[in-house]
Order: structure tokens, then C-alpha cells, then sequence
């Protein structure tokens, strides 16, 4: 049996965003220290932690050092090297492992682990050469995306293609970088599926959060998701069993494609608390952010009851591009939450907080976060008139 970790430890967080604040002020908020480390100063994670540590990933004596002042290591961002991980596990526990960090973090190993254990996936092909390409097009069919095998997210390093010109024009791009080609999905909607699992083997989940995107970026979610029984189940039985299968110790979120066919297909892991489960904060008794403490921690998983449906609405730099957002403005919506995360650059595309709505219904929810979000964007300033 696990001793657990107990109020007042120090625990370490690789990575630095926003998901390592919201991480930090949740375990501030049960009398825990937070330490991070990451190659910024100044981050989102760092203004609320106890100790920020600046140091490159690949700083192996740095890691360690920075793995010895605390009693246990989590990680918000799962870019990190392998080699990070292997090196702080030498000192303290790392929860989730290296290993589901090393499967999750490549979308080839990924998609492989996920075939080989028999989950649904649309097809793929390992492609690093254009002939590969070629050979992967022929098999899937002439409708596929393109991705890079590691280091994406929000959509980046994808390409959709669609004819024999648009591969064409990427074979060279595929000759720099290994790259996974997926046939494409005609899919209904996306969803997922956010879920703990403790020390012990304990599994709990906040039931399929339903998704919308925007520039290949999420943009909504609503839970609960209005979806047919049959088909929540199922994506619930899925992610368990992937949970399990990776023995994963943390929180993990499995994200899915409905086909129009009506068959659920995974599409990406995400081994850390996800964005369409920050409504969890506002909408549940226990949110993923904590949920992730008592995990890595080894104690008991807090009940995940929904208190009323809610919905999510990221907001990104875009919104700033007419100068501050009216933040009095979102204010006057009783039933928003407001959600900044400190980063001091707005950019466009770039996650700057989020507003969470909730309501009698997710149909409601999902209106008043909306209607909030728009109140936040101030009218063009008048330029005068020159004669």
C-alpha cells in the first residue's frame, strides 16, 4: 500500500501554463507547497507556486535538484523529454509515470499503443520520406491528414489534404520530421472524456464533456454533453480501460471522434488535466485540478457530482486586439466565472483565461458563455476625421 502524501509536502510540477496555476492554487488550497520548474520566469504556474525554478528540461542536474526538494512530481505539459522524467525518478515518485509521458507525447507511439490494445482509431501510416507518403496515401485513401508524430498541439503541424497536389506540395515537408498520416474522420461532433485513477487502481470521471473548435483551437464545452446514453457509456468503458492499460496514476483525458456512422474513434490522449474540464473548478464538488492532488498524492478521489450543467468558453489573445477586454462587462453575468491565467503577451490563438457559465441546462449554459464572452470585446476606437 501507497503512504500517502500528506498536507504540507512540497510538490513539483514540470511545466509552467496555466494548468500548473490552476493545479497550484488548488493544492495551496489543501496546505500543500507547489514547486516548478521550466525554462520561463514569470509563468502562469510561477506566480501562484512557492518556488519557481528557471532551468532547461535538459538541465539533467537541475531536475534532479529541483526533484529532491519535493515529495512527489507531477507535470502540466507533456512536451517534456523523457530523459527529464528518467532522471527526476531516479529521486522522487513521478505520477503519471515516464512511461505514459513517452507513449502520449508522440502521436505515432500513441496511436500504436492505442491499436495494439485493440481501442478504436481511425487508420494510420508512419510516414518519415516522401515515398512513404505516397505509399501511405495509396492505402488510406486520397481524404487524410497529415501530422507531425511529436510536439503538436492546438492543431499545429497539421495539414488536411484532399488532393494529389496538396501531397504533392508536402513531400518535403515530411523529408525534415517524422509525421503520422490519419484518414480522415467525417465525425458529428468531438468529445471527452476527463478521468482520475489513484494510486490503488481507484477510477473516477466527470462524465463526456461535449466540444466545439474554433481554428483548430477548442472554443466551447458543455457538460453534460446531450449525448445518447449508449454512446456516453461506451466512451466512459474507454477511457477506463486506456486508463488502465497505461496504469496511470494522475489525471488523463481521452479525446474522441463521434463519426456520423454513430462510432466512437480516439483521437488524442492528453496525460494531465485538459481544457475542456476546466468547468470542473466551477460546476463539481471535486474539480480535475484537485482530483490530480489526491492522486499523485495517494489519497482518497473526491466525489465528482455535477452540481448544475455548465459550459466553457476559452478566452485567446484575439480578444485583446482592440486593446483590454471589458472585463466590468463579463462581471455584470451573476452566473460567469471569470478566469485569468496571467500571461502577460496576448497573442492571437493564444489561451488567455476562460469563462465558465452555469445554468439549469447545457443549452442555457452554453448561450450565457457565449453572450458573456462577446460582452467582452470593446467596439472599434473611432479614428477622427482628417479634412
Amino acid at each position: 500500500m501507497n503512504r500517502p502524501i500528506l498536507p504540507g509536502a512540497m510538490i513539483g510540477v514540470l511545466g509552467s501554463g496555466q494548468l500548473g496555476r490552476m493545479f497550484a492554487l488548488a493544492a495551496r488550497r489543501m496546505g500543500y507547497r507547489v514547486h516548478t520548474l521550466s525554462p520561463d520566469s514569470d509563468t502562469p504556474t510561477g506566480q501562484v507556486a512557492d518556488v519557481e525554478i528557471t532551468a532547461p528540461y535538459d538541465d539533467l542536474d537541475a531536475v534532479r535538484r529541483f526533484a529532491s526538494q519535493v515529495q512527489v512530481l507531477t507535470f502540466e505539459f507533456e512536451n517534456v523529454p523523457a530523459e527529464t522524467t528518467a532522471a527526476a525518478a531516479e529521486i522522487v515518485p513521478v505520477r503519471p509515470s515516464g512511461e505514459v509521458l513517452y507513449v502520449t507525447q508522440h502521436r505515432l507511439r500513441e496511436k500504436t499503443f492505442l491499436r495494439q490494445h485493440g481501442f478504436p482509431t481511425t487508420d494510420f501510416r508512419a510516414v518519415r520520406c516522401a515515398a512513404d507518403l505516397r505509399t501511405a496515401l495509396t492505402e488510406i485513401g486520397p481524404s487524410a491528414v497529415l501530422k507531425t508524430a511529436g510536439y503538436g498541439y492546438d492543431g499545429k503541424g497539421q495539414h488536411r489534404i484532399s488532393t494529389a497536389e496538396e501531397a504533392r506540395r508536402l513531400e518535403s515537408v515530411v523529408e525534415r520530421q517524422e509525421h503520422i498520416l490519419e484518414a480522415f474522420v467525417d465525425f458529428a461532433c468531438e468529445l471527452s472524456v476527463v478521468a482520475a485513477r489513484g494510486t490503488e487502481g481507484a477510477f473516477c470521471h466527470w462524465g463526456p464533456i461535449l466540444n466545439t473548435h474554433s481554428r483548430h483551437i477548442l472554443d466551447t464545452s458543455v457538460c453534460p454533453a446531450m449525448l445518447p446514453p449508449s454512446v456516453e457509456q461506451e466512451a466512459i468503458a474507454i477511457a477506463r480501460a486506456i486508463l488502465e492499460a497505461l496504469d496511470v496514476v494522475g489525471v488523463l483525458c481521452v479525446e474522441f471522434f463521434l463519426s456520423t456512422s454513430g462510432k466512437l474513434l480516439v483521437n488524442e490522449l492528453a496525460p494531465r488535466p485538459h481544457n475542456s474540464g476546466h468547468l470542473t473548478i466551477d460546476a463539481c464538488v471535486t474539480s480535475q485540478f484537485e482530483q490530480q492532488l489526491r492522486a499523485v498524492c495517494g489519497l482518497p478521489l473526491g466525489a465528482v457530482t455535477q452540481l448544475r450543467p455548465a459550459a466553457m468558453a476559452n478566452l485567446l489573445g484575439d480578444l485583446w486586439r482592440d486593446g483590454e477586454p471589458d472585463w466590468p462587462a463579463v462581471c455584470r453575468f451573476p452566473d460567469v466565472k471569470l478566469h485569468l491565467y496571467g500571461k502577460v503577451e496576448a497573442r492571437p490563438g493564444r489561451k488567455m483565461g476562460h469563462l465558465t457559465a452555469l445554468a439549469d441546462t447545457a443549452d442555457e449554459a452554453v448561450r450565457r458563455v457565449t453572450q458573456a464572452r462577446a460582452a467582452l470585446r470593446r467596439p472599434p476606437v473611432s479614428q477622427p476625421l482628417v479634412v
